[in-house]
Order: structure tokens, then sequence, then C-alpha cells
């Protein structure tokens, strides 16, 4: 709560008494309640609004003529982990972009360390100038059919309840364990349940939807369509609007945005690489998007910040008016989202912003604690004929169940890149056991080589797709030797890599210099002939068991639609 003497400073420069602190001169205000358009002075006084609709004098002036200003942009779900950075270099990356607060889920990093994942970015949240909420992590792992680094039940998660920096409960991704009413999932929503639970339940409607929002989840950011979103909010859901870097939501759901119905949407990104953070932007380019699509450039401007502010509680921001948290965004065309300037908390953000300041040392290096493979490890006993196949679909971490012909060669199943059928597998890499699972993936269209990761959603195994084993042996082990991050191999060779020391998720360097090696890598995996634009984020979706239809893990294939662990063989 503010002291007696901020609010006499307030009340002293809101009626003009004083010089404001900041004062944006002569800026074209929308305002987000009745969609005018006003030509006013935005005071502000430390990191509150506290005069509009006036000429205000500032100790410091930013001339506002020309530009217009909306309320900085709220991304309500995602995980700093996939922009390959640290929580600051992720700041730094979206901050000036007009993402002002951003609600994060470190279950990443959690399902590699535990506990000490989730107290690095609290920590590391108040440290930033944005504000940065880290809802805590729901969920684990998120199924009993993988194997994490740690696991956290409800007692491991008390502690957290009510911390200042969380809203509440991060995305319950275990849905069926919802619906079943299993004793470990009711126990952390019993904890949670007088505060926010975000949800994840893809595909999910009728009576199972009902019961999963009767135990207090309130959120979905897994519509993929118009007719999955407007189901849930008909039944009160808001529905985060997400664009990623592999799923990508914002076609399907812009007919949503409507005068109707904004006040049950948000946006999120979810999981963004920091190359298209730099090529397109964050929620500055959902929003942009949006008003392409169709939207009225007033909702989509309250779907970025006024309703995700109100759906998440944060009833403090949303609005450029007094009383309100001074994030503001000065763009020169709205309906380009082309964003100029931007105050957090009433500081001008440049880049002396982040400079000499004090951030907590990242944690995880030494993550990958699996021994060297060989060819051999990734043999698949069995005869030629029909098998279960994981289809990608480009753009998507919904995955088909496929039935595909499989070679044999001596008693041995192989993969067939002319037929778009490669291998697969999953090694465990936390320490834990030696387990490998392995199978068959259509979709990347990799005619040679092997592609390696040590990002698998979300127990973060390591996970590797190749035409021949020898190359996906290579690729393994020297994801070993480097501790994390992301490889391309032909023949034995590296042809390019990503280094990602940081529990094996994360680069330790400047997300300029991630972003060019990114760029490196992706052109030589292009060079491979592959088929997806983003083949290693599709890779680290495969092991994620929450997602249907057909995915897999350490322990094997699971066909989601039924919960379980399968066979190869055809159903």
């Amino acid at each position: 709560m503010p002291s007696t003497e901020i609010l006499a400073r307030r009340i002293a420069q809101a009626r003009g008494r004083e010089p404001a602190d900041l004062a944006v001169k002569g800026v074209r205000l929308l305002d987000l309640v009745t969609g005018d358009v006003t030509e006013t002075d935005v005071a502000i006084c430390g990191d509150t609004i506290v005069g509009t609709h006036g000429a205000y004098r500032g100790r410091e002036e930013i001339d506002g003529s020309g530009l217009f200003a909306v309320p900085g942009f709220v991304d309500t779900h995602l995980h700093i982990e996939s922009s390959l950075v640290t929580p600051a270099e992720f700041e730094r990356c979206v901050l000036p972009r007009g993402t002002t607060t951003a609600i994060c889920d470190p279950h990443e990093i959690a399902n590699v360390l535990g506990r000490a994942g989730i107290d690095y970015f609290l920590a590391a949240s108040e440290a930033l100038v944005m504000d940065l909420r880290v809802q805590i992590s729901s969920c684990v792992p998120a199924t009993d059919m993988e194997t994490a680094g740690a696991v956290l039940e409800a007692g491991d998660l008390a502690p957290y309840r009510g911390h200042p920096r969380s809203i509440g409960l991060a995305e319950f991704m275990n849905y069926p364990g919802v619906v079943h009413a299993d004793p470990k999932a009711l126990a952390k929503l019993a904890l949670f349940g007088e505060g926010r639970i975000d949800g994840h339940a893809p595909l999910l409607g009728g009576l199972d939807l009902n019961a999963y929002l009767a135990a207090g989840i309130g959120t979905d950011h897994e519509a993929t369509s118009y007719e999955e979103a407007r189901e849930k909010i008909t039944k009160g859901m808001q529905i985060l609007i997400r664009e990623g870097s592999v799923s990508k939501d914002l076609h399907a759901l812009a007919p949503l945005i409507t005068a109707e119905t904004w006040a049950r949407l948000a946006f999120c990104t979810d999981d963004r690489n920091p190359l298209e953070i730099l090529e397109e932007g964050h929620i500055d380019f959902l929003v942009r998007t949006a008003i392409r699509l169709g939207a009225r450039p007033l909702d989509a401007y309250r779907v970025a910040s006024w309703s995700a502010a109100l759906g998440f509680g944060l009833r403090d921001r949303g609005l450029v008016a007094p009383g309100y948290r001074a994030d503001v965004v000065l763009v020169s065309d709205l309906e380009a989202c082309s964003v100029e300037r931007v105050i957090a908390a009433g500081r001008p953000v440049t880049p002396a912003l982040f400079e000499n300041r004090t951030h907590p040392a990242p944690v995880g290096y030494g993550s990958v604690k699996r021994d060297p493979v060989t060819a051999a490890d990734f043999a698949v006993p069995g005869e030629a004929g029909e098998k279960r196949v994981i289809g990608v679909v480009r753009d998507r971490i919904i995955t088909e169940a496929l039935v595909r012909p499989v070679p044999a060669r001596d008693g041995l199943l192989v993969a067939d890149p002319a037929a778009d059928v490669l291998k697969i597998a999953v090694l465990a890499r936390h320490g834990v056991n030696a387990n490998i699972g392995r199978g068959f993936v259509s979709g990347f269209g990799l005619p040679a080589g092997a592609l390696a990761s040590s990002i698998g959603h979300d127990a973060h195994n390591v996970c590797v797709v190749g035409a021949n084993d020898a190359d996906m042996a290579a690729a393994v082990n020297h994801l070993i030797a480097i501790q994390g991050g992301l490889v391309a191999v032909r023949d034995g060779g590296i042809l390019g890599e990503l280094p990602l020391p940081v529990a094996g998720l994360m680069s330790d360097r400047p997300f300029e210099e991630v972003a060019e090696r990114l760029t490196a890598l992706r052109e030589a995996v292009a060079g491979l002939g592959c088929a997806l634009p983003e083949p290693f984020l599709q890779l680290a979706f495969l092991p994620l068991p929450v997602i249907p239809h057909l995915k897999i893990t350490d322990r094997g294939l699971v066909d989601v639609d039924v919960f379980r662990v399968v066979d190869l063989a055809a159903p």
C-alpha cells in the first residue's frame, strides 16, 4: 500500500499543483472504455498514472505528438524457457515491444529441477522492470507416463500459496485426472481453490468440460477452433488466444474477437522463440494480426490489456487512466500496432534501463545426466508391416495417430525416409533411470541425418528424430557433451548447434547471439531438406502426453485418447 506521503504527491501532481514526474505531451489517447480518441497529456507520478484529459507539466517530458497512447500489453500465459533465454534477456527482448506484464509458468524448468526452478524464476521476477508474475506449476510431471527430474505434489506446492509474485496455480494439464477425480489432482486444486487456477484442456467439451470447470479452473489456451473456443466462453471460461512458434491459433480464433465477447478473451504466446519475437514481435504481433484478420482495433487492444488484466485480477492496469499502473505504449499507427516508445511502471524503456542490474545466477547447469549411447540403443526388433506412427501436423502440437507401413532389415524395424517415416526416440536424462522410448514419426520430411533436443515438453528428456540410427546416436552424444541444446547431424558430422546449458532449456548468452545461432541452425536443417519451418519446436512437443492424439515418452508410445502406453502394433 502507498504511504500517505506518496498519496499526497500523487494528488498534488494530478491537480497540477506540482510538475508530474513524467508527462507525455499531446498524445492521442485511445480510451478502451468508450472507444474515443482524445488528444491530451498523460501525467505520471512514480509508477502510477495521475492525470489524463488535461494539460500537465513534467520534470521529464515526452513529446507524444503524432502518437497514440494505449495500455501496456499483457501476455497471459507463456513459458520463458521457450524463448531459449533467461528472464532478464527475455525482458530485454519483449519490453521494448510493449509487453509490460507477463504471466509465466516455469514448469519447464520445474520438471528438470523441481522447486529450485520455481525459486529461480520467483527471484528473477523481482529484478525486472516489467511485471513478471510466476504461476505455480501444477503438473510436475504432467502424467505418470514419463520420467521427469522432479515430482511436486500438493505438499511441495503449499509454501507458494499466496506468494506476492504469483497469482495462483498454473495450467492444469492433467485434465483426465481432474475429470476422473484423481485424489492427487484434487489435492492441488483444493490447495489453490481460493485463487486463480489456469486450464489446459485441448478438445475437451460437453459434460467433461463442465466437470473440469466445476473444479474451479478458469482459463484455457488450448482451444484451436472457433467452435471449441465458443463452447468454452459460453460456459464461462476465459480463452487465452495463443500465437506461439508452433501453435498458431489466432487465425482460427480471431472471429471470436467482437464487441460482445472481448471481455472473455486475452492474448498469450505460450511458446515463442527469440527469432519470431525479433522478426515479428510479441503481443504487438497478435494485436496487428487480429486487426488484419478483421477485429476492430478497439477490441484487439482491449483483449491485449484490459480484459487480460481483469481476468487475472490485476485491477491496477489495463487502462491509461488516473490511479492505474503507468504501463503505457506509444504507437504511431493503431492498426499496425507500430510501437515507438514504451513506459513501464512509469519508467521510459531505453537501452540504459537494462544496464548495471543484478540478476540471480542461472541454475541447472549439468542437467543432462545420461551416459553416451550407440546406434544399437535405437534398435527396434520387429517384422515389417503396418505400425502406429505419430503424424506431425504443421503449426499444431496436436498430432495424428497414423498407421503406416514400416520396413524391416535383419529383424529390426528401420526408418523409411522416402516414405517420410522416420525413427524417433526419447531418452531419460535426469539420472533417475536409463529409459529409451522408441517409435516412428511422419511429417518431418527429413531425407537424411538426425535432429536432437534436450527440450521435450514437459519432462524434458532428450528427443531425437532421424533417418538412421548412427546419426541419431551422434546427435544424442553431442547433446550430452554440451549439456543440452539443439543439434543437427548428418553422416556423423555436426551441421549446426545451439547450446542450452541452463537446465538444458535456456542459453546464458544475450538474446541477439541466441537468435543468430538459431538462424544458422534453422538454415542447416533446411539444407537437410526438412519440410517443417520449426522442426525443433515440433519435435519438442512430441513427448507431451496430454495433447492428443499419439505421443511418445521415455516409456514408449502414448495413446492420449485412452491415456495409456501402447505398443507399435497397429490397432
